[in-house]
């Protein structure tokens, strides 16, 4: 467990109606580092409660008026979240129980060592630190998830939103195809939010983050003594995600053994734990995702194709950053606002010459590259515009460039083919040779007029390298 921040924790509150164990708490705990707030009464307690934050209480049992365990009765009731300590000099069994019982973090007879307080005081801290961090993790969970967070005009990104929108408030199993950083998770995460599952769990898995033969406990669980380690059950992420969602990304790394087992569950809901023979069953939404080409690897016999048939209900297939036209300056404008802010410098924009490098790249990163790029950018940068110099060479992210041979799809003619074959042929010429027209033409065994011609006509931006040759177009 990491180490609680005293100082940023809110007071603590003593409730006790006897003034030297007051003072003597106050004194132990103020000591130790914690800001203390005591009263002597229960209902002086409630009017502190209703005034300001504590991070935990701790109330003797036998107080005048409302008695320690009504007082633990009604803070449950209200806060929930705020662990209550009990302490007592008239312990028995049955008062222990009871307190657990109504609610109560810890329970403490009297007299007790100033070690054992701080030590059961501290519990309380951690498990409030962490409740703390868990929601602010969801709250900025939510807010990742939005439908606005994914940013794009293109047509394809208009497409994609409609369809999230439809499909979002329905229960159906989703299959989210396309290249390493093009957003399949955000669009899960809008998914989920905008379904009526959204006020349940959202679990995400990465099948590639996981070995092999940890996949299936992590995915359904294991009884005790399943295998070495297994020193007690331990529930799956999909009962985790009971009447939520669960997303599997890099579905296509897992193992076909596997993927049987997890066609049955998306048959009826039902599963087995790893070592046990007791059948259980749960309401689940699944997203899968991944960026291996699926029909390939069906071929190869790598992934079933019974599986991707009933995971294929819908299917989503975010456009690589490349196909996105001027998206690419809106995604670098939203990068450029965030990281200006959190490095605390004003950087407004892009000069005209950095937004035709970032259209005339090619991103094999896609937007995760982008982020990454505008990042180091706005550490460069010294001006209040980004300029071309603060922005990379791209000379061995162009290595990385996707093979030039286009997937042939319904949706595109020969010609269409074909001009995505030569814009490809050319952008890689143009990055290796630095966006040198002349170095680029010779390459390519054609004249610089030829190259300016072809690149105005396919649409590519690339600024003047400001060389003058005026060769007929072969």
């Amino acid at each position: 467990m990491k180490q609680v921040n005293k100082k940023l924790l809110p007071p603590l509150l003593i409730v006790d109606d006897e003034r030297n164990m007051r003072i003597s708490l106050s004194n132990i705990l103020t000591s130790d580092g914690y800001n203390v707030i005591a009263v002597e009464s229960a209902e002086d307690g409630l009017k502190q409660l209703e005034r300001q934050d504590f991070f935990m209480i701790l109330t003797d049992v036998r107080l005048g008026g409302m008695t320690g365990m009504e007082f633990l009765k009604y803070v449950r009731k209200r806060w929930q979240h705020i662990p209550v300590l009990v302490i007592t000099a008239y312990a028995t069994p049955r008062q222990a129980v009871d307190a657990i019982k109504c609610g109560a973090e810890d329970y403490l007879a009297k007299p007790f060592e100033p070690e054992e307080l701080i030590h059961a005081i501290y519990r309380c801290a951690e498990k409030y630190s962490l409740i703390k961090e868990n929601t602010a993790w969801r709250e900025q969970e939510v807010y990742s998830f939005t439908l606005e967070q994914i940013i794009g005009d293109s047509p394809q990104m208009q497409e994609l939103k409609k369809l999230i929108e439809m499909v979002a408030p329905t229960d159906t199993t989703v299959l989210i195809l396309g290249e390493s950083g093009t957003g399949k998770e955000l669009i899960a995460g809008a998914i989920h939010y905008l379904s009526k599952r959204k006020d349940n769990n959202y679990v995400r898995i990465n099948c590639a983050a996981i070995p092999e033969y940890l996949l299936e406990s992590e995915l359904f669980g294991h009884e005790k003594g399943a295998f070495t380690g297994a020193l007690k059950q331990k529930p799956g992420r999909v009962e985790e995600a009971d009447g939520g969602t669960i997303f599997l990304d890099e579905i296509g790394d897992m193992s076909r053994s596997l993927q049987a087992k997890l066609l049955r569950f998306l048959e009826n809901g039902t599963f087995t734990r790893v070592g046990g023979n007791e059948e259980l069953k749960v309401d689940v939404r699944l997203i899968a995702a991944t960026n291996k080409d699926i029909i390939e690897a069906i071929r190869q016999e790598n992934f079933r194709e019974d599986l991707y048939h009933r995971l294929n209900v819908i299917q989503f297939s975010p456009p690589p950053l490349r196909e996105r036209g001027n998206d690419i300056i809106l995604l670098a404008e939203h990068f450029l606002s965030h990281y200006s802010k959190v490095m605390g410098k004003n950087i407004t924009g892009f000069t005209q010459e950095a937004k035709e490098k970032l259209l005339s790249h090619h991103w094999p990163g896609n937007v995760r590259e982008l982020r990454n790029v505008v990042e180091r950018a706005v550490i460069l940068e010294d001006g209040n515009l980004i300029k071309k110099t603060s922005l990379p060479d791209f000379h061995l992210e162009a290595r990385l460039r996707k093979t030039p041979f286009p997937v042939i799809s319904n949706d595109k003619s020969l010609d269409e083919l074909v001009e995505d074959f030569e814009r490809n042929i050319i952008m890689t010429s143009l990055e290796q040779n630095k966006y040198n027209l002349s170095r680029a033409a010779d390459q390519l065994k054609i004249t610089r007029h030829a190259l300016r011609y072809r690149i105005n006509r396919l649409g590519i931006k690339v600024e003047d390298d400001g060389e003058e040759k005026t060769e007929d177009v072969k």
